[in-house]
């Protein structure tokens, strides 16, 4: 006897963006699946919107209500005014509204509403422009979870890859500035948590030095020597199978790994973005909970007009619903077309 199906909570990301017609096309993809169950969180004028184009109704449901075939359900918010909803365009509203919609998504989750989050893109412009200091889920979510923002990090997966980020969206001089043993060895700790909660026992994972060649004993800088090398020590003292620090180029080429731990955001989005594209998806790890995006932006270009494609939001939903992990190598390696 199987028990219920999971809910996943699938935040509409901003309003403007290509996120509700991502949501909505994604529910219409899972239903009649015998897997997840996304429940939409977001403004019902704006879902219903989107519902509507696509043939559904929308559902207010609470609770354990079964899914019915062709309505979309919802936990409904209200942080969005009417004259605010203007697809296509950045607004300051629409900004407040994606941080209102993922609070409203963790409060349910902590009451045990479902088992996961999926938020769909943001835009940091409209996020900011609305006075709220913003540079990436993952730091929202620490702050929404009451975690150490240096402790929840980044997880990106695609391509065949699986990259953690032990700094994110700064200037590249802060990020090095932020960099220590402490920080780096928390991000390794954090991948091998969430690997081994997502089915990988034995996980094995590499460290990408901060400078080419990870400095080549000091040639190129004694940052690598400074930071990452005692990083590493420290993640072998706590019984982790870990590499590196070795340069981001040569470990990329060797095979055997579960994930790696990059330095900073373009040392660990390029090979992913090149190899993935908008397929990638997104875990942010560390704040205690289950949360994942998608590897594109909010696509304010083609917002309204109904072309955008769900594909990464599906995958996203799927990974955290049924905790399946890709598996690495290049024969999981997708291109975006």
């Amino acid at each position: 006897m199987t028990g219920p199906r999971p809910r996943v909570l699938l935040s509409i990301g901003d309003p403007n963006g290509v996120g509700p017609e991502l949501s909505v096309k994604t529910v219409a993809a899972l239903q009649g699946e015998p897997g997840v169950i996304p429940v939409l969180v977001g403004d019902r004028f704006v879902v219903e919107a989107y519902a509507q184009q696509a043939g559904l109704e929308v559902r207010e449901t609470v609770g354990s209500a079964e899914p019915q075939p062709g309505v979309v359900d919802l936990l409904p918010a209200d942080s969005l005014s009417h004259q605010a909803f203007q697809p296509g365009t950045v607004h300051a509203q629409a900004g407040r509204a994606t941080v209102a919609y993922l609070a409203m998504a963790v409060e349910a989750l902590r009451r045990g509403y479902a088992r996961a989050i999926v938020a769909c893109p943001h835009s940091e412009t409209a996020i900011n422009a609305a006075g709220i200091p913003f540079s990436g889920y993952p730091g929202l979510l620490a702050r929404l979870a009451g975690v150490d923002p240096d402790r929840v990090f980044l997880f990106l997966i695609g391509g065949g890859l699986r990259i953690v980020h032990a700094t994110l969206h700064e200037r590249l001089a802060d990020a090095l500035g932020r960099l220590t043993p402490a920080l780096v060895e928390a991000a390794g700790l954090a991948t091998v948590d969430v690997l081994r909660s997502l089915g990988i026992a034995s996980p094995r994972i590499g460290v990408f030095g901060v400078n080419p060649h990870a400095g080549e004993g000091g040639l190129f800088g004694e940052d690598d020597d400074r930071i990452t090398a005692p990083a590493v020590e420290l993640l072998r003292q706590a019984g982790v199978d870990v590499h590196g620090p070795l340069g981001a180029d040569l470990l990329l080429g060797r095979q055997g790994f579960d994930a790696f731990v990059a330095m900073y955001h373009d040392q660990g989005h390029i090979p992913v973005k090149l190899l993935a594209g908008r397929n990638s998806t997104a875990l942010s790890i560390g704040a205690g909970l289950i949360f994942s995006s998608v590897g594109h932006g909010t696509a304010f270009d083609i917002a309204g007009k109904g072309v955008a494609d769900p594909e990464a939001v599906i995958r996203a939903v799927r990974l955290v619903g049924g905790v399946s992990l890709p598996a690495p190598g290049p024969e999981s390696v997708e291109v975006s077309s």
